[in-house]
């Protein structure tokens, strides 16, 4: 049995990020990665600018208080069409075109306008005050956005003001998930004695659709050897990924590392010293396609998504930073126990009070079984191997999910 840090780093390490790439437009490119580096042919910006509404003049003309002619006015779009001389001056709006000649902008509140002449009533601190230098914030063929960074709106802008309008980025990945059990059955069926109702197939659709993979769903597959390595044969050659919940225990119907095996999978993990989620298989195929067989329990499922799967997933995609699980300290709002016998993960819910993160453990009974109180979950405590307990108000590690 594995630890936790074992199983993290081996899982890792058995991860590059995949090769299949695509082009899409720039409207369609939210949430996705970037594929390659990117490169603008435009300075930014793209002239020599004011920062402000005011007056482009000559520094040498303001040191002191000073009286200029007006000869020009230069509103956004404008291309100016005289050269500010000495004792000269040009309004001019903000993200304007500098006039050639001015280098500094005094700003409107610091003048007084009279017709065609305008007051400087107070010097600028020095030159080139207000005026944004054309390249000064990037320069044309330098690197603009490097790769394996997700598209949001800030990098969507700046891929717009690039006149970026084909963007590179990785393709999805395609994730296949089943649910185990003979004793399974969808929402929309109605109980029979003996019979659970399958939510993890449901659970991980949505965590995996949240994470920008294309979701192959193969719902429940029951206790029969021939039907699930049927299953998991086509899953295998259809998916980057497959996530099975259920069947690998110890019981008797607990099929799936056999399977593996037949298939000429290379099981790496069989369990994990981690409460909920002992009982957790990853192996890798031959094709490089990864399988995660998740223990059965709903809360177990969860845990061991968001502690296993959910960072391999976003390592295959290809993010360059950020799918390492990270921990914060928080400060525990009530006391918390445990056995001490296996890395423990608490679920609850992580707010700010006082400047501090603060963890409240979900309430009532904290069985893996007990899907009920994981609504609101948006983190995990931890708790080492032989710590039993932490008093309320004293620091434990959290995984924010959410």
């Amino acid at each position: 049995m594995l630890s936790v840090a074992e199983a993290e780093k081996l899982i890792l390490e058995s991860i590059q990020a995949i090769e299949g790439t695509e082009i899409i437009e720039l409207a369609k490119c939210r949430d996705r990665i970037l594929a390659a580096s990117i490169t603008s042919k435009l300075d930014f910006p793209h002239w020599n600018n004011s920062a402000m509404d005011g007056y482009a003049v000559r520094f040498e003309d303001v040191k002191q208080p000073a009286t200029l002619d007006l000869i020009e006015e230069i509103p956004a779009g404008y291309q100016p069409q005289k050269t500010i001389q000495p004792g000269q001056a040009a309004r001019i709006l903000t993200g304007s075109v500098m006039p050639a000649g001015a280098d500094t902008v005094i700003m409107q509140e610091e003048t007084k306008r009279e017709g065609d002449l305008v007051s400087i009533l107070m010097p600028p601190e020095k030159q080139g005050s207000f005026v944004r230098y054309r390249g000064s914030y990037y320069q044309a063929g330098n690197p603009l956005l490097s790769p394996g960074i997700v598209l949001k709106a800030p990098e969507i802008a700046i891929l717009a003001a690039a006149q970026c309008v084909e963007v590179p980025v990785f393709r999805r990945l395609r994730v296949a998930i089943l649910s185990t059990g003979s004793e399974l059955v969808t929402p929309d069926q109605p109980l029979q004695p003996g019979q659970i109702v399958d939510s993890n197939q449901y659970a991980l659709e949505a965590l995996v659709a949240e994470m920008g993979a294309e979701v192959i769903s193969l719902g429940i597959i029951r206790d029969d050897p021939t039907e699930l390595k049927s299953a998991i044969a086509t899953a295998v050659q259809s998916a980057d990924v497959v996530i099975s919940s259920g069947g690998v225990s110890v019981g008797d119907y607990d099929y799936v590392d056999r399977i593996l095996e037949e298939l000429n999978a290379e099981i790496k993990i069989r369990s994990i010293a981690i409460k909920p989620g002992k009982p957790l298989t990853f192996a890798t195929f031959p094709n490089s396609t990864l399988y995660f067989g998740l223990p059965g329990n709903p809360a177990s499922v969860l845990v061991t998504f968001w502690r296993f799967a959910q960072p391999a997933i976003r390592k295959l995609s290809g993010l360059a930073h950020g799918w390492k699980p990270e921990f914060l300290d928080a400060i525990a709002t009530q006391e918390l126990k445990s056995d001490g016998k296996r890395e423990f993960y608490l679920w609850g819910s992580v707010s700010i009070a006082d400047g501090k993160f603060q963890f409240t453990p979900a309430g009532g009974t904290r069985l893996s079984g007990n899907l009920i109180n994981l609504a609101g979950t948006n983190a995990l405590g931890r708790m080492s191997i032989g710590q039993t307990h932490i008093p309320a108000g004293e620091s434990i590690p959290i995984l924010k999910i959410g």
